[in-house]
């Protein structure tokens, strides 16, 4: 009875310093951090520092759910684990792997005496421990603030906790995002304050080498190279063309890189000097792009495979409909490039061209060639529905919501795509007032389906395509210009079936596909080459299905290609757009440089500057 009044004394007493700090009239002991974060638990959160109970805590089916996505990370970083588990066993610590949700995912105990106690109070994976929820914790507040933190006994917010200290330090992603965290926590009393500070350093360092580990699997197809820093060493990545591939978050953070830069597959030079043999695994000195010293940084070659016959794993396999797509089309083979380097940013993508190029078929290789691959792939044409039903489709309602909702309601595709990828079609035809929820959605990250009380947390990566020329829409205010921008985090433009540089190899492939018993007499071949294809990739596929099945004899002659005359343009507006797909096939072949388009097409420089000119050719096509 004694010792539970002493407790509820206890309680009470730090109940009246949390409420004393929070309101400014006294300091905690330790850094402002900690007050910082007890305004936040008490304010925003509105937590109760005297609550008791446990944390939240998963069954086994929800943590394998959770954990699955992680699952390659957590193999990853097992050994370093592992390692600072017995490094600091004698301490009394246990060592958890946490995502970014505070969710632990992984632990290793202390000897049973400590471990028996860990268990009690359920500090083990399967608990969760966010700030939101627990108050001020070491695991919790290090993701809320994304820095490393040491919570000492009466530092956590909720007195239940203050006979642990924890230290946790935030763990990065190869992109630089926040990927969830490191936590060690004893019960030890004999352990002061500066102990544990000296158990924090062992820790970030710990986690600064699972970082190493994790950038250095992602990009093992790349070069990497450290370079020194202020804040410590970063790691960069780039390929043979020296171009930047991936950067951790101090080396982004000491050369000004950001994930649009990255992605848009910028020079090295531009950034760092790097001078190293073709091979060698070397220390160089390293300087910046005017020449400063950086000091010396280590620089690692791939990790290819050493024999003539490459083996692949998954990390490249995911990226095969990606390269199968690109063909042998130089400037498609860029930006799949691109496309690969940004697999597993969140970056949206605007995919923009004509009707029929395959702008699905190319939403869904991005897809898979992501770290969403297993998640969800949720597609919506939003020309082929009308705004109530794109309403509904899309952001879902609650039961009732409206006049014939089905009595249960609808989640939505927005939430269906959830951990996954939502890709809208025609998004150049939504309305602007869908246009305006749709913004809502990526700026919150929430949605708020018809009828409900409250948003729905959501986690989506948006592919667009479009047709239409959605920037001169937003400056005549037919697309709104926030969304169009917000869009368009890379735009990826796919020429029409005329336009590409490998035309004939896709007649070749495709006709395999459709008509694979049959081959193509030479009039059928001149004919399929020659037309300009007005309905792209899908009408190049209906008229080989058809002329295989009405084929004789195996052989398709020009009388099966149901080919007709395009639109019923006059025959001058046919000429020209013949005439430009022939000049901006050529540019592309030849990587968009005029003076070998020009030798090709035997004209001279002059004459098809004069004609990409009138044509109003781009030449970074």
């Amino acid at each position: 009875m004694e010792t539970s009044a002493m407790a509820s004394l206890s309680a009470s007493n730090h109940v009246a310093r949390v409420l004393s700090v929070a309101n400014h009239a006294a300091d905690v002991d330790a850094e402002s951090r900690i007050a910082t974060s007890w305004r936040r638990c008490l304010i925003s959160h509105k937590l109760d520092p005297a609550r008791q109970g446990p944390p939240q805590t998963l069954t086994e089916a929800e943590v394998r759910h959770v954990a699955e996505p992680l699952e390659q990370t957590i193999r990853l970083l097992t050994p370093e684990l592992d390692d600072l588990a017995r490094v600091l066993r004698d301490a009394g610590y246990c060592v958890n792997l946490a995502d970014a949700n505070a969710t632990m995912l992984f632990s290793r105990l202390p000897g049973e005496a400590d471990a028996r106690m860990f268990m009690d109070w359920k500090i083990y994976t399967g608990s969760n421990f966010a700030e939101t929820f627990e108050g001020t914790n070491g695991l919790g507040t290090a993701l809320a603030e994304r820095k490393p933190i040491l919570v000492h006994r009466d530092e956590h917010f909720r007195a239940q906790w203050h006979m642990f200290s924890c230290a946790v330090a935030p763990l990065f992603d190869q992109a630089g995002r926040l990927a969830g965290a490191v936590n060690i926590t004893s019960c030890r009393e004999d352990l002061e304050r500066a102990a544990h500070q000296l158990a924090l350093a062992v820790t970030m360092e710990a986690t600064r080498r699972m970082e190493g580990a994790i950038f250095r699997d992602h990009f093992r197809n790349a070069w990497i190279a450290t370079v020194p820093g202020d804040g410590g060493s970063g790691l960069l990545a780039y390929d043979d063309d020296r171009r930047i591939v991936g950067a951790c978050r101090s080396a982004r953070a000491l050369l000004g890189l950001t994930d649009g830069l990255i992605a848009s597959g910028i020079d090295l030079s531009r950034y760092v000097k790097i001078d190293h043999s073709r091979h060698a695994d070397e220390i160089v000195e390293l300087r910046r792009a005017d020449g400063r010293p950086l000091g010396q940084g280590h620089v690692a070659p791939p990790l290819r495979a050493k024999s003539s016959t490459l083996r692949r794993d998954a990390s490249v396999d995911r990226f095969d409909a990606l390269h199968r797509l690109a063909g042998n089309d130089p400037g498609l083979v860029k930006s799949m490039k691109r496309l690969r380097s940004i697999g597993d940013h969140n970056l949206p993508v605007l995919l923009h061209g004509e009707t029929g190029v395959g702008k699905d078929v190319f939403a869904r290789a991005i897809h898979a060639a992501s770290n969403r691959a297993r998640n969800n792939y949720v597609a919506l044409n939003c020309a082929a529905m009308p705004e109530s039903l794109i309403d509904a489709e899309l952001f879902g309602y609650e039961a009732g919501a409206f006049t014939g909702a089905r009595r249960d309601g609808s989640k939505g595709l927005i939430v269906q795509a959830d951990g996954g990828t939502l890709f809208l079609d025609e998004i150049g035809d939504m309305p602007i007032a869908l246009q305006t929820r749709l913004l809502r959605v990526l700026e919150n990250r929430e949605v708020w389906p018809l009828g409900a009380l409250k948003p729905v947390p959501v986690d989506i990566r948006l592919i667009s395509a479009t047709h239409r020329d959605l920037g001169r829409m937003a400056e005549q205010g037919a697309f709104r210009a926030d969304l169009y921008f917000r869009l368009r985090g890379m735009e990826v433009r796919l020429p029409a079936l005329r336009e590409r540089a490998d035309r004939d190899d896709i007649i070749r492939q495709i006709a395999r596909e459709e008509a694979p018993d049959c081959r193509l007499s030479p009039e059928a071949w001149s004919l399929l080459s020659a037309y300009p294809y007005p309905g792209n990739m899908r009408q190049l596929r209906h008229v080989l299905r058809l002329a295989g099945c009405t084929a004789e004899e195996g052989v398709i002659t020009d009388a099966d290609l149901d080919l007709p005359p395009f639109g019923g343009r006059a025959a001058e507006t046919d000429l020209q757009a013949a005439e430009r797909a022939t000049i901006v096939q050529a540019l592309r072949k030849h990587g968009g440089r005029v003076t070998e388009a020009a030798r090709a097409l035997k004209l001279s420089r002059a004459t098809l500057y004069r004609k990409i000119k009138q044509l109003k050719i781009e030449t970074a096509q």
